[in-house]
């Protein structure tokens, strides 16, 4: 929905709705919104993976060289929205689903390139992750709360959930040979 009439809309519902508000998402990216009868239900920002994610890297098992040839093969999800007036069991879970299915082709069709591998952070001080988990994606572990520009070895955020969904059988074999 990239650059298309629908975007405006997106952002907006992200901005009034998500309590972390919209914000552009860094590098490829990709924007969905849901619908249900011709009306918005939802809303997911997809984007570039963080560079230095400890959790992360350790489950793939990959060297540093190789996270930076492949890091471009994951995408990670900063916004899922349902928007608080949508009540439908497990809806949450299944557009994840959905999504699973969808995403490496539409990542290919417009950057060239599939991904492999999906990841979020949770906040477990707002939220448990339910729909997440719901959706088998995996609890990967928690990040440092540090963030990429930290001058020091303290917290200068709150500590996250980091949760990862791969995308086929042989997802570390994608990441870590390239």
């Amino acid at each position: 929905m990239r650059r298309t009439a629908e975007e405006p809309l997106f952002n907006s519902l992200l901005e009034q709705y998500h309590p972390l508000r919209y914000v552009q998402p860094v590098g490829e990216h990709l924007k969905y919104s849901v619908y249900a009868l011709g009306r918005p239900i939802a809303c997911l920002a997809w984007s570039s993976a963080p560079r230095h994610l400890g959790a992360r890297d350790r489950f793939i098992g990959w060297s540093a060289a190789a996270r930076r040839r492949n890091l471009h093969l994951i995408a990670y999800n900063p916004r899922f929205l349902v928007l608080p007036w949508v009540r439908v069991p497990h809806l949450a879970s299944h557009i994840l689903g959905q999504m699973a299915r969808r995403i490496a082709g539409d990542w290919e069709r417009i950057y060239g390139h599939r991904v492999y591998y999906l990841e979020t952070f949770v906040d477990p001080e707002r939220h448990r992750g339910i729909c997440y988990r719901a959706a088998n994606w995996v609890v990967l572990g928690r990040t440092t709360g540090r963030g990429k520009n930290c001058p020091n070895k303290r917290p200068n955020r709150s500590i996250k959930e980091v949760l990862g969904y791969p995308l086929t059988p042989h997802f570390r074999q994608k990441l870590v040979e390239g």
